[in-house]
């Protein structure tokens, strides 16, 4: 669903994970400041309303949204860590660069949550103007850090759920 017919701050609270006990890495590009520090504000607000503790918050700063990939890593690396949320803004241009960025990071983020087994959250905006992203990071469209922030709880509660279980998901016993 386009985030124009949806507002990503929305959520139905009843839904989420209690995430104390919980930690999380927050990785933030410093690209598109303004924008990327509204998402991380919403993020945090997020996670302390469900209860994690701004001492479970690990958080760095990247310069852009390109080394968002790199820099979950090395927070994964020095945390333990049950998920990491990786906030970052993209604006389009004039030429393709949005383009090659935004799939690098996601394939990267992927990768990483893959090879790892710690959920990587993708909250990078990929807007096509600076006031739709605006719009996006706390405007009239929501915040995508609260939306990646309840993504991380949600992901955190469904790996520890299937670690205590120890079963398979869908490929029998």
């Amino acid at each position: 669903m386009a985030s124009s017919l949806k507002n990503l701050s929305a959520y139905d609270d009843s839904n989420i994970p209690d995430g104390n006990g919980k930690a999380f890495g927050i990785v933030v590009s410093e690209w598109n400041r303004d924008i990327t520090h509204a998402l991380y504000e919403g993020c945090v607000e997020t996670l302390e309303k469900h209860g994690v503790s701004t001492n479970d918050m690990h958080v760095i700063q990247v310069p852009g949204s390109f080394e968002l990939p790199a820099g979950a890593k090395l927070v994964a690396g020095y945390h333990k860590l049950d998920a990491v949320i990786c906030l970052g803004c993209v604006i389009k241009g004039e030429t393709k660069h949005d383009e090659y960025i935004n799939q690098a990071v996601a394939t990267g983020l992927t990768n990483l949550g893959l090879a790892s087994g710690i959920p990587m959250i993708f909250g990078v905006l990929t807007p096509n103007t600076e006031e739709q992203a605006r719009d996006r990071a706390g405007g009239k469209h929501g915040n995508k850090g609260v939306e990646a922030a309840v993504t991380a709880l949600r992901m955190a509660d469904l790996r520890k759920e299937l670690k205590q279980s120890k079963s398979s998901i869908g490929f029998g016993h």
